[in-house]
């Protein structure tokens, strides 16, 4: 039996499962204290449901503690950059594309350093240890223990990163030191980024990690714990404190992840309302359209993987404005059921208008609600019609109509037809879709990497693609018996020399002793 917990701005949704079956929900407000919010859907599952822990095999938990820390620039770890690339790459330093509030969060501080690859594996420049040795003296006198390390084209070659680790770690023992080639992509701004976003987020993963873990000691929970990756599958808790960054945007992944599950369609548009935003995402072979642009999080580039989902501020809590009409993106958030009229609140909602027109009964206390402008409730209808139209247009490929699910516990606001949906589809346990696509989750594992074709045959190159993709789910916690490749992409770099191939292999598997 598995428990998948998930986080949102408004609700914190728990649900039970054995094998394919859901055996209980709950949906609890999300605290301020993001924990205290997780410990009470804990509980009210165990005890609503009347679970003997000990039956449980695993706790899978999608958390916004990392996305907030940089959206609000708070809990960020100093952290210092190591680039690997002289004489090039000296244009653009490190953070210089950071908004400045950001950047002095951190501390700003970087280094450049000789090495570096070519696309091909050729060196830029030699590599120098006593460089590295006396930036890794300079890095401790200032107190810092939190290091990216980039060189150019290191998913090519990651030998240079890798020394650098290495003498950091003799000079700085207890560094903690994310090396870029392990998160991003090609290009080096962007996976620079990522990587420095990721030190700096280092030691409140470890801390946030062993909330966590106390948290379900204080239940006697003993079964592992797992945590949400973007691309809609788990590591272990080992994993997420080295990676915190992989958690960006598990939000909407868990529910397209638990759409296809519940709906059973593999291709089809999700839209996810939730309490303060919604989410529309693309289903493909039962995972999310991977965004194939660099990605901004808290104002910055980034190219990991994240998923490609469209948001707007649009949800349960959404607050009405009248002249002129505005229907959101202010929401009252996790305190919907005390603000909102139909809870006794004095806010105006996109939930009190959509009780007030009679569509939805279970939701409040319609009297209140009952002198509401009947030409008021048809502007809003309008409204929400209108931008969640405008929204699935925006992530269609193509005019072809495409099955539409739609989850959330906001999704009462969708009371029209959606346009350009083949069929509209609100399945079983829809409110909590998030939770179960967390609970149902895999362990996957990823490679992204350019090889030369002239010094390799492809099937060479796709092997070697293949076996990095599932070595690193293995090491994220799949069961190495199970593991498949579910997605293998080829692109050709005509603009580069040497045949050159850019080659993304996903692999993905079941739990390790599920």
């Amino acid at each position: 039996m598995r428990i998948g917990i998930d986080v949102g701005g408004t609700n914190t949704d728990a649900v039970l499962m054995d094998g394919t079956e859901v055996i209980s929900t709950t949906k609890t407000p999300t605290t301020p204290n993001v924990t205290d919010g997780i410990i009470t859907a804990l509980k009210n599952l165990v005890a609503r449901s009347g679970l003997d822990v000990n039956q449980l095999t695993g706790v899978m938990l999608g958390t916004t503690h990392f996305t907030n820390a940089v959206v609000e620039r708070k809990h960020l770890q100093p952290t210092a950059c190591i680039r690997l690339g002289l004489p090039a790459t000296t244009s653009l330093p490190p953070m210089t594309d950071w908004p400045d509030e950001l950047r002095e969060a951190v501390g700003g501080h970087y280094y450049l350093a000789h090495g570096g690859h070519e696309f091909d594996g050729r060196e830029i420049s030699p590599f120098d240890a006593d460089e590295i040795r006396g930036i890794a003296e300079a890095i401790k006198k200032k107190g810092i223990n939190a290091v990216a390390v980039s060189s150019v084209f290191s998913p090519v070659n990651t030998t240079f990163e890798e020394q650098t680790a290495d003498i950091v770690r003799e000079v700085i023992p207890d560094a903690n030191i994310t090396l870029s080639s392990t998160i991003g992509r090609i290009g080096l701004l962007e996976r620079e980024n990522a990587a420095i976003m990721n030190a700096c987020l280092r030691d409140l993963a470890i801390r946030t990690i062993d909330g966590f873990k106390t948290a379900l000691d204080e239940m006697h929970i003993s079964a592992p714990f797992y945590i949400s990756q973007n691309d809609g599958t788990l590591m272990n808790a080992d994993f997420a404190a080295a990676y915190p960054v992989l958690t960006f945007a598990s939000g909407p992944t868990n529910s397209m992840r638990g759409a296809a599950f519940l709906s059973g369609l593999k291709d089809a548009i999700v839209i996810d309302v939730g309490g303060t935003t919604t989410d529309i995402g693309v289903l493909q072979n039962g995972f999310p359209r991977v965004a194939s642009l660099a990605v901004s999080i808290g104002g910055v580039r980034t190219n990991f993987r994240m998923p490609d989902t469209y948001s707007i501020g649009l949800g349960g809590g959404s607050i009405i404005r009248r002249d002129p009409l505005k229907v959101g993106p202010q929401s009252v958030g996790y305190e919907l059921t005390s603000k909102a009229r139909v809870f006794g609140g004095d806010v105006l909602t996109t939930t009190d208008v959509v009780v007030a027109s009679g569509k939805v009964t279970d939701v409040g206390d319609a009297d209140r609600v009952n002198g509401l402008d009947p030409a008021l409730i048809q502007a809003v209808e309008d409204r929400i019609e209108e931008m969640i139209n405008v929204a699935v247009d925006r992530m269609k490929t193509s005019a072809t109509p495409v099955p539409v699910i739609i989850v959330g516990g906001g999704s009462i606001l969708v009371q029209r037809p959606v346009a350009g949906a083949s069929e509209i589809v609100k399945p079983d346990h829809f409110p909590v879709a998030n939770a179960i696509g967390a609970a149902i989750a895999q362990i996957g594992g990823e490679c992204d990497r350019i090889f030369s074709l002239a010094e390799m045959s492809r099937d060479d190159a796709l092997a070697q693609a293949r076996q990095e993709a599932t070595d690193r789910a293995v090491s994220a916690g799949a069961d190495p018996d199970t593991v498949e490749i579910v997605d293998v992409e080829e692109v050709p770099l005509a603009y580069l020399p040497g045949n050159a191939t850019r080659i993304m292999v996903k692999a993905v598997g079941d739990l390790a002793g599920s």
